[in-house]
């Protein structure tokens, strides 16, 4: 078993941090607080080709395979996971479009976003509809050869900045099935009819962009469907593994960011005559922390890894990765408040917005009780 990454790979995260600690990591509280999308910090991680990271090189892209990218995810979210969501975000929406898309939609809507010229997004979760993704009610008919897109999406990230969504809409509601009659369609930001309202009050993540979608009787036109007609909701669960797997790496970032920063406090902070992490007590919590820490990097490592090279679907994996991780970014977040005492609760402190900021990846992407529903139903070999 080889546990380590390859000279590129080190190189890679090497870069990436040193990106986080110039640009990312001074700025973290400005973006936090002003609840703004940081537009100056994802050109330049654009210009270092850290947008679109998995697009194919034949559409500008980089062409990162999972564990590149979890790598950099992990290294952004250790800076700040407002913004390191922002840039990893900026290409939300396209997996679709690269596994199923036509030639000319590829090239219509990939070479942008990694040149970082346009901003996608995917818009799925409704004001009703959160896990239960099936009883989604955004319509989108057919009127010649366009169609028609009606309702609303919720809790969209790149609401606001977008230029286009991946958009899961009912097109059949007749068909039989739970999961047969829905499509995905991609509805461009500057058609007449659409309307985003920025989501503000956020507990954390406040850099990334929130919205809510509204689709008042917007045209697009027929050669906007992705893949086949019908079989949306099917396309799109093909990408969880990979998706969740990336979430479990955000949790990883989270959880080393705030690891990172109570080691260093504790060295630093005096109490009684000596440092604070002196104190078996606090020793004790560094321990905890690093091993949880390092036990989710290596699952969350595997899991990539396995959605790579893996012929077989690894949802079970990418389900554990995804849950544990975000719960060990939850834990280490709390511990590392706690490390910092008073100085931990207000916003002095990197790890008041950590705390904030990890709770979230216990909700996206599938909530935490739907992670376990998920493990559950494959030991027992029954699918979704």
């Amino acid at each position: 078993m080889d546990f380590g990454l390859t000279d590129e790979q080190e190189q890679l995260q090497k870069e990436v941090k040193r990106f986080a600690d110039n640009e990312i990591r001074p700025n973290a509280v400005e973006y936090d607080v002003e609840e703004k999308f940081p537009h100056d910090i994802v050109d330049e991680a654009a210009e270092m080709g850290l947008i679109g990271m998995s697009i194919p090189m034949d559409y500008g892209g980089a062409g990162y395979d999972p564990i590149d990218n979890i790598l950099v995810g992990e290294e952004l979210f250790a800076a700040d996971p407002g913004i390191g969501l922002s840039i990893m975000a900026c290409s939300f929406g396209t997996e679709n479009i690269i596994e199923f898309g036509t030639e000319d939609q590829k090239e219509r809507f990939l070479p942008d976003v990694a040149a970082g010229d346009a901003i996608s997004g995917a818009a799925i979760s409704e004001p009703d509809t959160g896990s239960d993704v099936s009883s989604i009610s955004t319509r989108a008919e057919k009127d010649g050869d366009e169609w028609v897109i009606n309702g609303n999406k919720m809790w969209i990230t790149n609401g606001t900045v977008g230029d286009y969504f991946t958009t899961l809409c009912k097109t059949d509601p007749d068909a039989e099935g739970r999961y047969n009659g829905f499509s995905q369609i991609v509805i461009e930001a500057d058609r007449d009819g659409f309307e985003a309202d920025k989501i503000t009050g956020k507990m954390g993540i406040r850099a990334s962009d929130t919205a809510e979608l509204i689709f008042d009787d917007v045209r697009v036109p027929e050669e906007n469907l992705i893949g086949t007609e019908g079989m949306g909701f099917l396309q799109q669960m093909q990408f969880f593994d990979a998706t969740r797997t990336g979430v479990a790496a955000q949790g990883v970032g989270i959880a080393k960011g705030a690891c990172e920063r109570a080691l260093e406090y504790s060295q630093q902070r005096e109490q009684f005559g000596q440092p604070i992490g002196e104190f078996q007590a606090i020793q004790h919590k560094l321990a905890d922390m690093h091993t949880k820490l390092e036990a989710a990097r290596q699952l969350t490592y595997k899991s990539a890894w396995s959605v790579e090279n893996s012929d077989e679907p690894v949802t079970k994996l990418a389900s554990m990765a995804k849950e544990y991780a975000s719960r060990v970014a939850v834990d280490v977040a709390n511990e590392a408040v706690q490390i910092h005492g008073g100085a931990g609760y207000v916003n002095d402190f990197d790890v008041e917005r950590f705390y904030r900021d990890a709770k979230i990846t216990q909700i996206y992407e599938g909530t935490t009780e739907i992670q376990k529903n998920i493990i559950a139903r494959e030991l027992q070999g029954k699918g979704f």
